[in-house]
């Protein structure tokens, strides 16, 4: 039996609690315990046991956008897997572009979160992409395989890992990648994942650039793409319900 996909909803550093416990109770109105894909929200920090209460029962899990690779320490500002676990998360977003262009994370660094993360039983969702320089000169395919390599435990697997192919270029942009061009670097991913380890069969392969009601569809349905990780759609109840209606096969309920 297939997977569901999965659709992770990233609201990086946006919302307050009153506007978040808003934006809950809009998506449950909709409907969103209803759908047949494996809905994440993945707010930010503070937001983690407001949200987690909230969704309590409803079927939806509960994400971070970060973790340090130490369970504990004198780490001032940093939050380990391990208090993530305990606030109620069950994945924990790795590697994004964000954190790699912005505060300088290298991929041992996000392998070492990585390790982290799976001890504490959470599911980590590796970010990996290319820059537009990277795509234009034709190194898109060796810059995602590198990254792969080295962010990624050895023992990687469907049960403790998902990966989230986001070309930088179009992450917040509008851009988002030709649905041919999708379907080739996730096929490149799936080869890359099996050369990693051979028991990788199964591992989702979420989309993220951009993700929004228009295009959805058109790459959701596209093979090897087991989702989509969303950011700026996701602050928006009826995009996200429409994006994750798309991902199960439903109309939009109106909210």
């Amino acid at each position: 039996m297939a997977s569901p996909p999965i659709i992770a909803g990233n609201w990086k550093m946006n919302l307050l609690l009153e506007s978040s416990t808003k934006l809950i109770s809009d998506l449950k109105k909709g409907g969103i315990s209803n759908s047949r894909a494996r809905v994440v929200i993945i707010p930010p920090a503070t937001l983690l046991s407001s949200i987690a209460y909230q969704i309590k029962d409803t079927g939806v899990f509960l994400g971070a956008q970060n973790c340090h690779e130490e369970l504990a320490g004198a780490f001032t500002g940093e939050v380990s897997a391990d208090m993530l676990a305990s606030a109620g998360c069950n994945y924990v977003i790795l590697g994004h572009s964000e954190r790699r262009m912005l505060f300088g994370e290298t991929n041992d660094r996000i392998k070492a979160k990585m390790s982290s993360a799976i001890k504490c039983g959470l599911t980590p969702i590796v970010c990996v992409g290319e820059s537009l320089q990277q795509r234009e000169s034709g190194e898109a395919m060796d810059a995602v395989r590198k990254q792969l390599e080295e962010c990624l435990v050895d023992e990687v697997n469907k049960n403790n890992c998902i990966i989230a192919y986001e070309p930088i270029w179009a992450v917040g942009t509008g851009q988002t990648a030709e649905p041919d061009d999708i379907e080739e670097i996730h096929r490149h991913i799936r080869n890359a994942l099996k050369a990693k380890n051979p028991n990788s069969d199964g591992i989702p392969i979420l989309y993220g650039g951009s993700v929004k009601p228009e295009n959805a569809s058109k790459i959701l349905v596209l093979p090897e793409v087991g989702g989509a990780l969303v950011g700026g759609a996701s602050l928006n109840p009826k995009d996200f319900l429409a994006i994750i209606n798309a991902a199960s096969g439903k109309s939009e309920k109106k909210i």
